[in-house]
């Protein structure tokens, strides 16, 4: 007797699998769905938004992939049911042909096949058990055949239905990979559009580093020119009084009040950050700067302060538009650059931790603070002089 065509242990476990490997797909595209959300809203997020965009792209053609897999196993799984199909149906024809043969035939035989006749004509005992006990067999036998076809007939129903169902799930794999392959195709859109924004604002950023350096560069020749001015004005007003030798000695003794206290200066500002250290260092387009300070993040609105009492000799506008202080200290001069507001005037007598204004605050909300010393015309690292 043929069994209804099951689906091969391997290939069920094969099935198991790609179901497996199918949900575990699903389950990483969602958390990259999630990774995604939180990387749009991230100011710094156009190369991670890239990658993540590619990853899911991946995970997209994975499950494509998985689908196809499934695909295909069903495909098998139905041209063996069908196969079996087919030969059930060419097995019940064949009852159905033999058993009708044998009905025509006993239908034709019926008025020569009387039992009770059969019995009778036979001349001993063994000969009417023999025919008594075929008869006996062979409505049996007909019974059995009867219930085969029916059986045959059941299972040709059930692989009828199982291939109904084979057809209705590769149906619905068939939408999910076309949705998923339209997904595929809007994420690749996605993508592309990402790469395009993400080259643009490199190049924005760029543009905008290069705007930086350069301002950060008049910056620096902006305060030696300053610097220069200021000592040249102080030679020349030294040179123009008749008490040089008394405006030389307060010089003197408020320079050494200064160096007295290398160290031990409090820092102009609170900062979050040191954003650059004294000395040369090396831009984003790969040229060499110096520069002459240390430059502090800050929190918006922070205060400046000065770092020891003098006088304040230059109130300037920086290249970027923002403001600068030079205070003189004797033959030093403490420079702040990159405030917002300025509480001072030049001319003035400043405090040590004395407030002079407040740090500028950038469209973005950051806030950058530069400071810088001097003696003469040489800058001096602040690291050294601050506590």
């Amino acid at each position: 007797m043929l069994l209804l065509a099951a689906v091969p242990p391997a290939a069920a476990q094969s099935k198991q699998q790609l179901e497996k490997d199918k949900a575990a797909v699903e389950q990483e595209i969602k958390q990259l769905n999630k990774d995604l959300a939180k990387a749009k809203k991230s100011s710094k997020a156009g190369q991670q938004q890239l990658n993540l965009l590619e990853k899911k792209i991946q995970q997209r053609t994975k499950l494509i992939n998985n689908i196809g897999g499934q695909l295909n196993m069903l495909d098998i799984q139905m041209h063996v049911t069908q196969d079996s199909i087919n030969l059930m149906r060419t097995q019940v024809d064949s009852l159905k042909q033999e058993y009708a043969k044998v009905v025509r035939t006993l239908y034709g035989e019926r008025g020569n096949l009387d039992k009770a006749v059969l019995l009778l004509d036979t001349k001993s005992y063994n000969l009417a058990f023999l025919r008594t006990k075929y008869f006996r067999d062979y409505s049996r036998y007909r019974r059995r055949q009867a219930a085969f076809i029916r059986q045959k007939e059941q299972q040709l129903s059930e692989a009828g239905i199982q291939l109904a169902r084979q057809q209705q799930e590769t149906t619905s794999l068939l939408v999910q990979e076309k949705r998923q392959k339209d997904q595929l195709a809007q994420e690749r859109k996605e993508q592309q559009k990402s790469l395009k924004q993400s080259k643009q604002q490199e190049k924005n950023l760029q543009a905008q580093i290069a705007k930086k350096e350069k301002q950060k560069q008049q910056l620096q020749q902006q305060i030696q020119r300053i610097i220069n001015e200021e000592i040249a004005k102080a030679n020349k007003a030294g040179k123009s009084t008749g008490n040089t030798t008394a405006a030389k000695n307060v010089d003197v003794a408020l320079s050494n009040d200064f160096a007295s206290n290398k160290g031990r200066l409090p820092w102009p500002v609170f900062y979050t950050k040191v954003a650059r250290e004294y000395g040369r260092y090396t831009h984003a387009s790969g040229g060499q700067n110096m520069n002459n300070g240390i430059d502090l993040q800050c929190k918006s609105g922070t205060s400046v302060q000065a770092v020891f009492a003098g006088t304040v000799s230059r109130v300037f506008t920086c290249p970027n538009g923002t403001r600068g202080i030079i205070i003189r200290h004797g033959e030093y001069m403490s420079v702040y650059a990159n405030m917002g507001s300025v509480t001072v005037k030049e001319g003035s007598k400043v405090t040590t931790k004395q407030n002079l204004g407040t740090v500028y605050t950038n469209e973005d909300g950051s806030a950058e603070f530069s400071f810088q010393l001097w003696k003469g015309t040489s800058s001096l690292n602040p690291r050294q002089w601050l506590r």
